[in-house]
């Protein structure tokens, strides 16, 4: 499979959950990738992981902190002297944050779009002078269902999710006529950490997760090589005219009327 090959891409986030199956795909499919994540061990070992997997695989792991764009940049200059110019960027770190809007800090505030909102911004901004000088890339957004469904209790994600999707479709029609695209895929529900976390915090383990599976039309949730395997696409070359656009991921929940 060489769907990537060639390619140079950066992806955030990458030591865990979707952003680590993110990565694997892509080494996969023949790409040299650099996996910026904040927690180094979690890196590091994603990165092992992808090496046995892939005999030859390019990857290297770099400590990035995508609420500081100084940061951003070093990872952007390590991936560049290592491999070459940054074809793809994926931009996947994220926390979630879920507050009562009245009883929330200004801290929780600002710690959820430092991240889920900034993070994304300081990445596009680090690639994009590159790319528009080559005429040529694309910049894939990991935005939620958050973006465009709201969840009782989940305040202030979606704000920052709808944010993402804003300057996904803004940034996508600005430089266009570069060449350079930017998309979001906006995931549903996926069997990550963070989902058993969430499930493992709740009264009946078990029982929450047996309410999870039966909200879903497809009575499963998704995997994150799914939600991988959509990036591939937008990052290659079989989607050039793809731009500003989402993608969502969800096995048809978000078109449910209700339950």
């Amino acid at each position: 499979m060489n769907r990537l090959a060639g390619k140079v891409a950066l992806v955030t986030g990458a030591g865990r959950g979707i952003g680590a199956a993110i990565a694997r795909a892509f080494a996969a499919e023949g790409a040299a990738v650099l996996l910026a994540e904040l927690d180094t061990d979690a890196g590091e070992a994603s990165r092992d992981a992808i090496q046995r997997e892939h005999a030859g695989a390019r990857v290297m792991a770099h400590r990035t902190d995508v609420t500081d764009a100084a940061s951003v940049r070093d990872a952007v200059a390590a991936a560049e002297d290592a491999f070459g110019p940054i074809d793809v960027l994926v931009n996947n770190a994220g926390i979630n944050v879920f507050c009562d809007p009245l009883t929330m800090t200004d801290d929780d505030w600002r710690r959820c779009f430092a991240v889920d909102l900034d993070g994304v911004w300081n990445g596009c901004r680090a690639v994009l002078p590159g790319m528009v000088e080559r005429g040529r890339g694309s910049i894939v957004n990991i935005a939620s269902t958050h973006a465009f469904k709201i969840i009782p209790g989940c305040f202030p994600y979606p704000v920052a999710k709808h944010g993402v999707i804003g300057l996904t479709r803004a940034l996508g029609i600005e430089y266009a006529a570069r060449q350079v695209r930017v998309n979001a895929i906006a995931p549903g529900y996926i069997e990550t950490q963070l989902t058993h976390e969430w499930w493992n915090a709740q009264p009946d383990a078990e029982a929450a997760r047996r309410a999870t599976l039966a909200l879903q039309p497809m009575k499963r949730i998704g995997q994150p090589e799914e939600v991988a395997m959509t990036a591939v696409f937008l990052a290659s070359d079989e989607a050039p005219f793809i731009n500003a656009s989402c993608i969502t991921v969800d096995g048809g929940r978000s078109a449910l009327y209700h339950d």
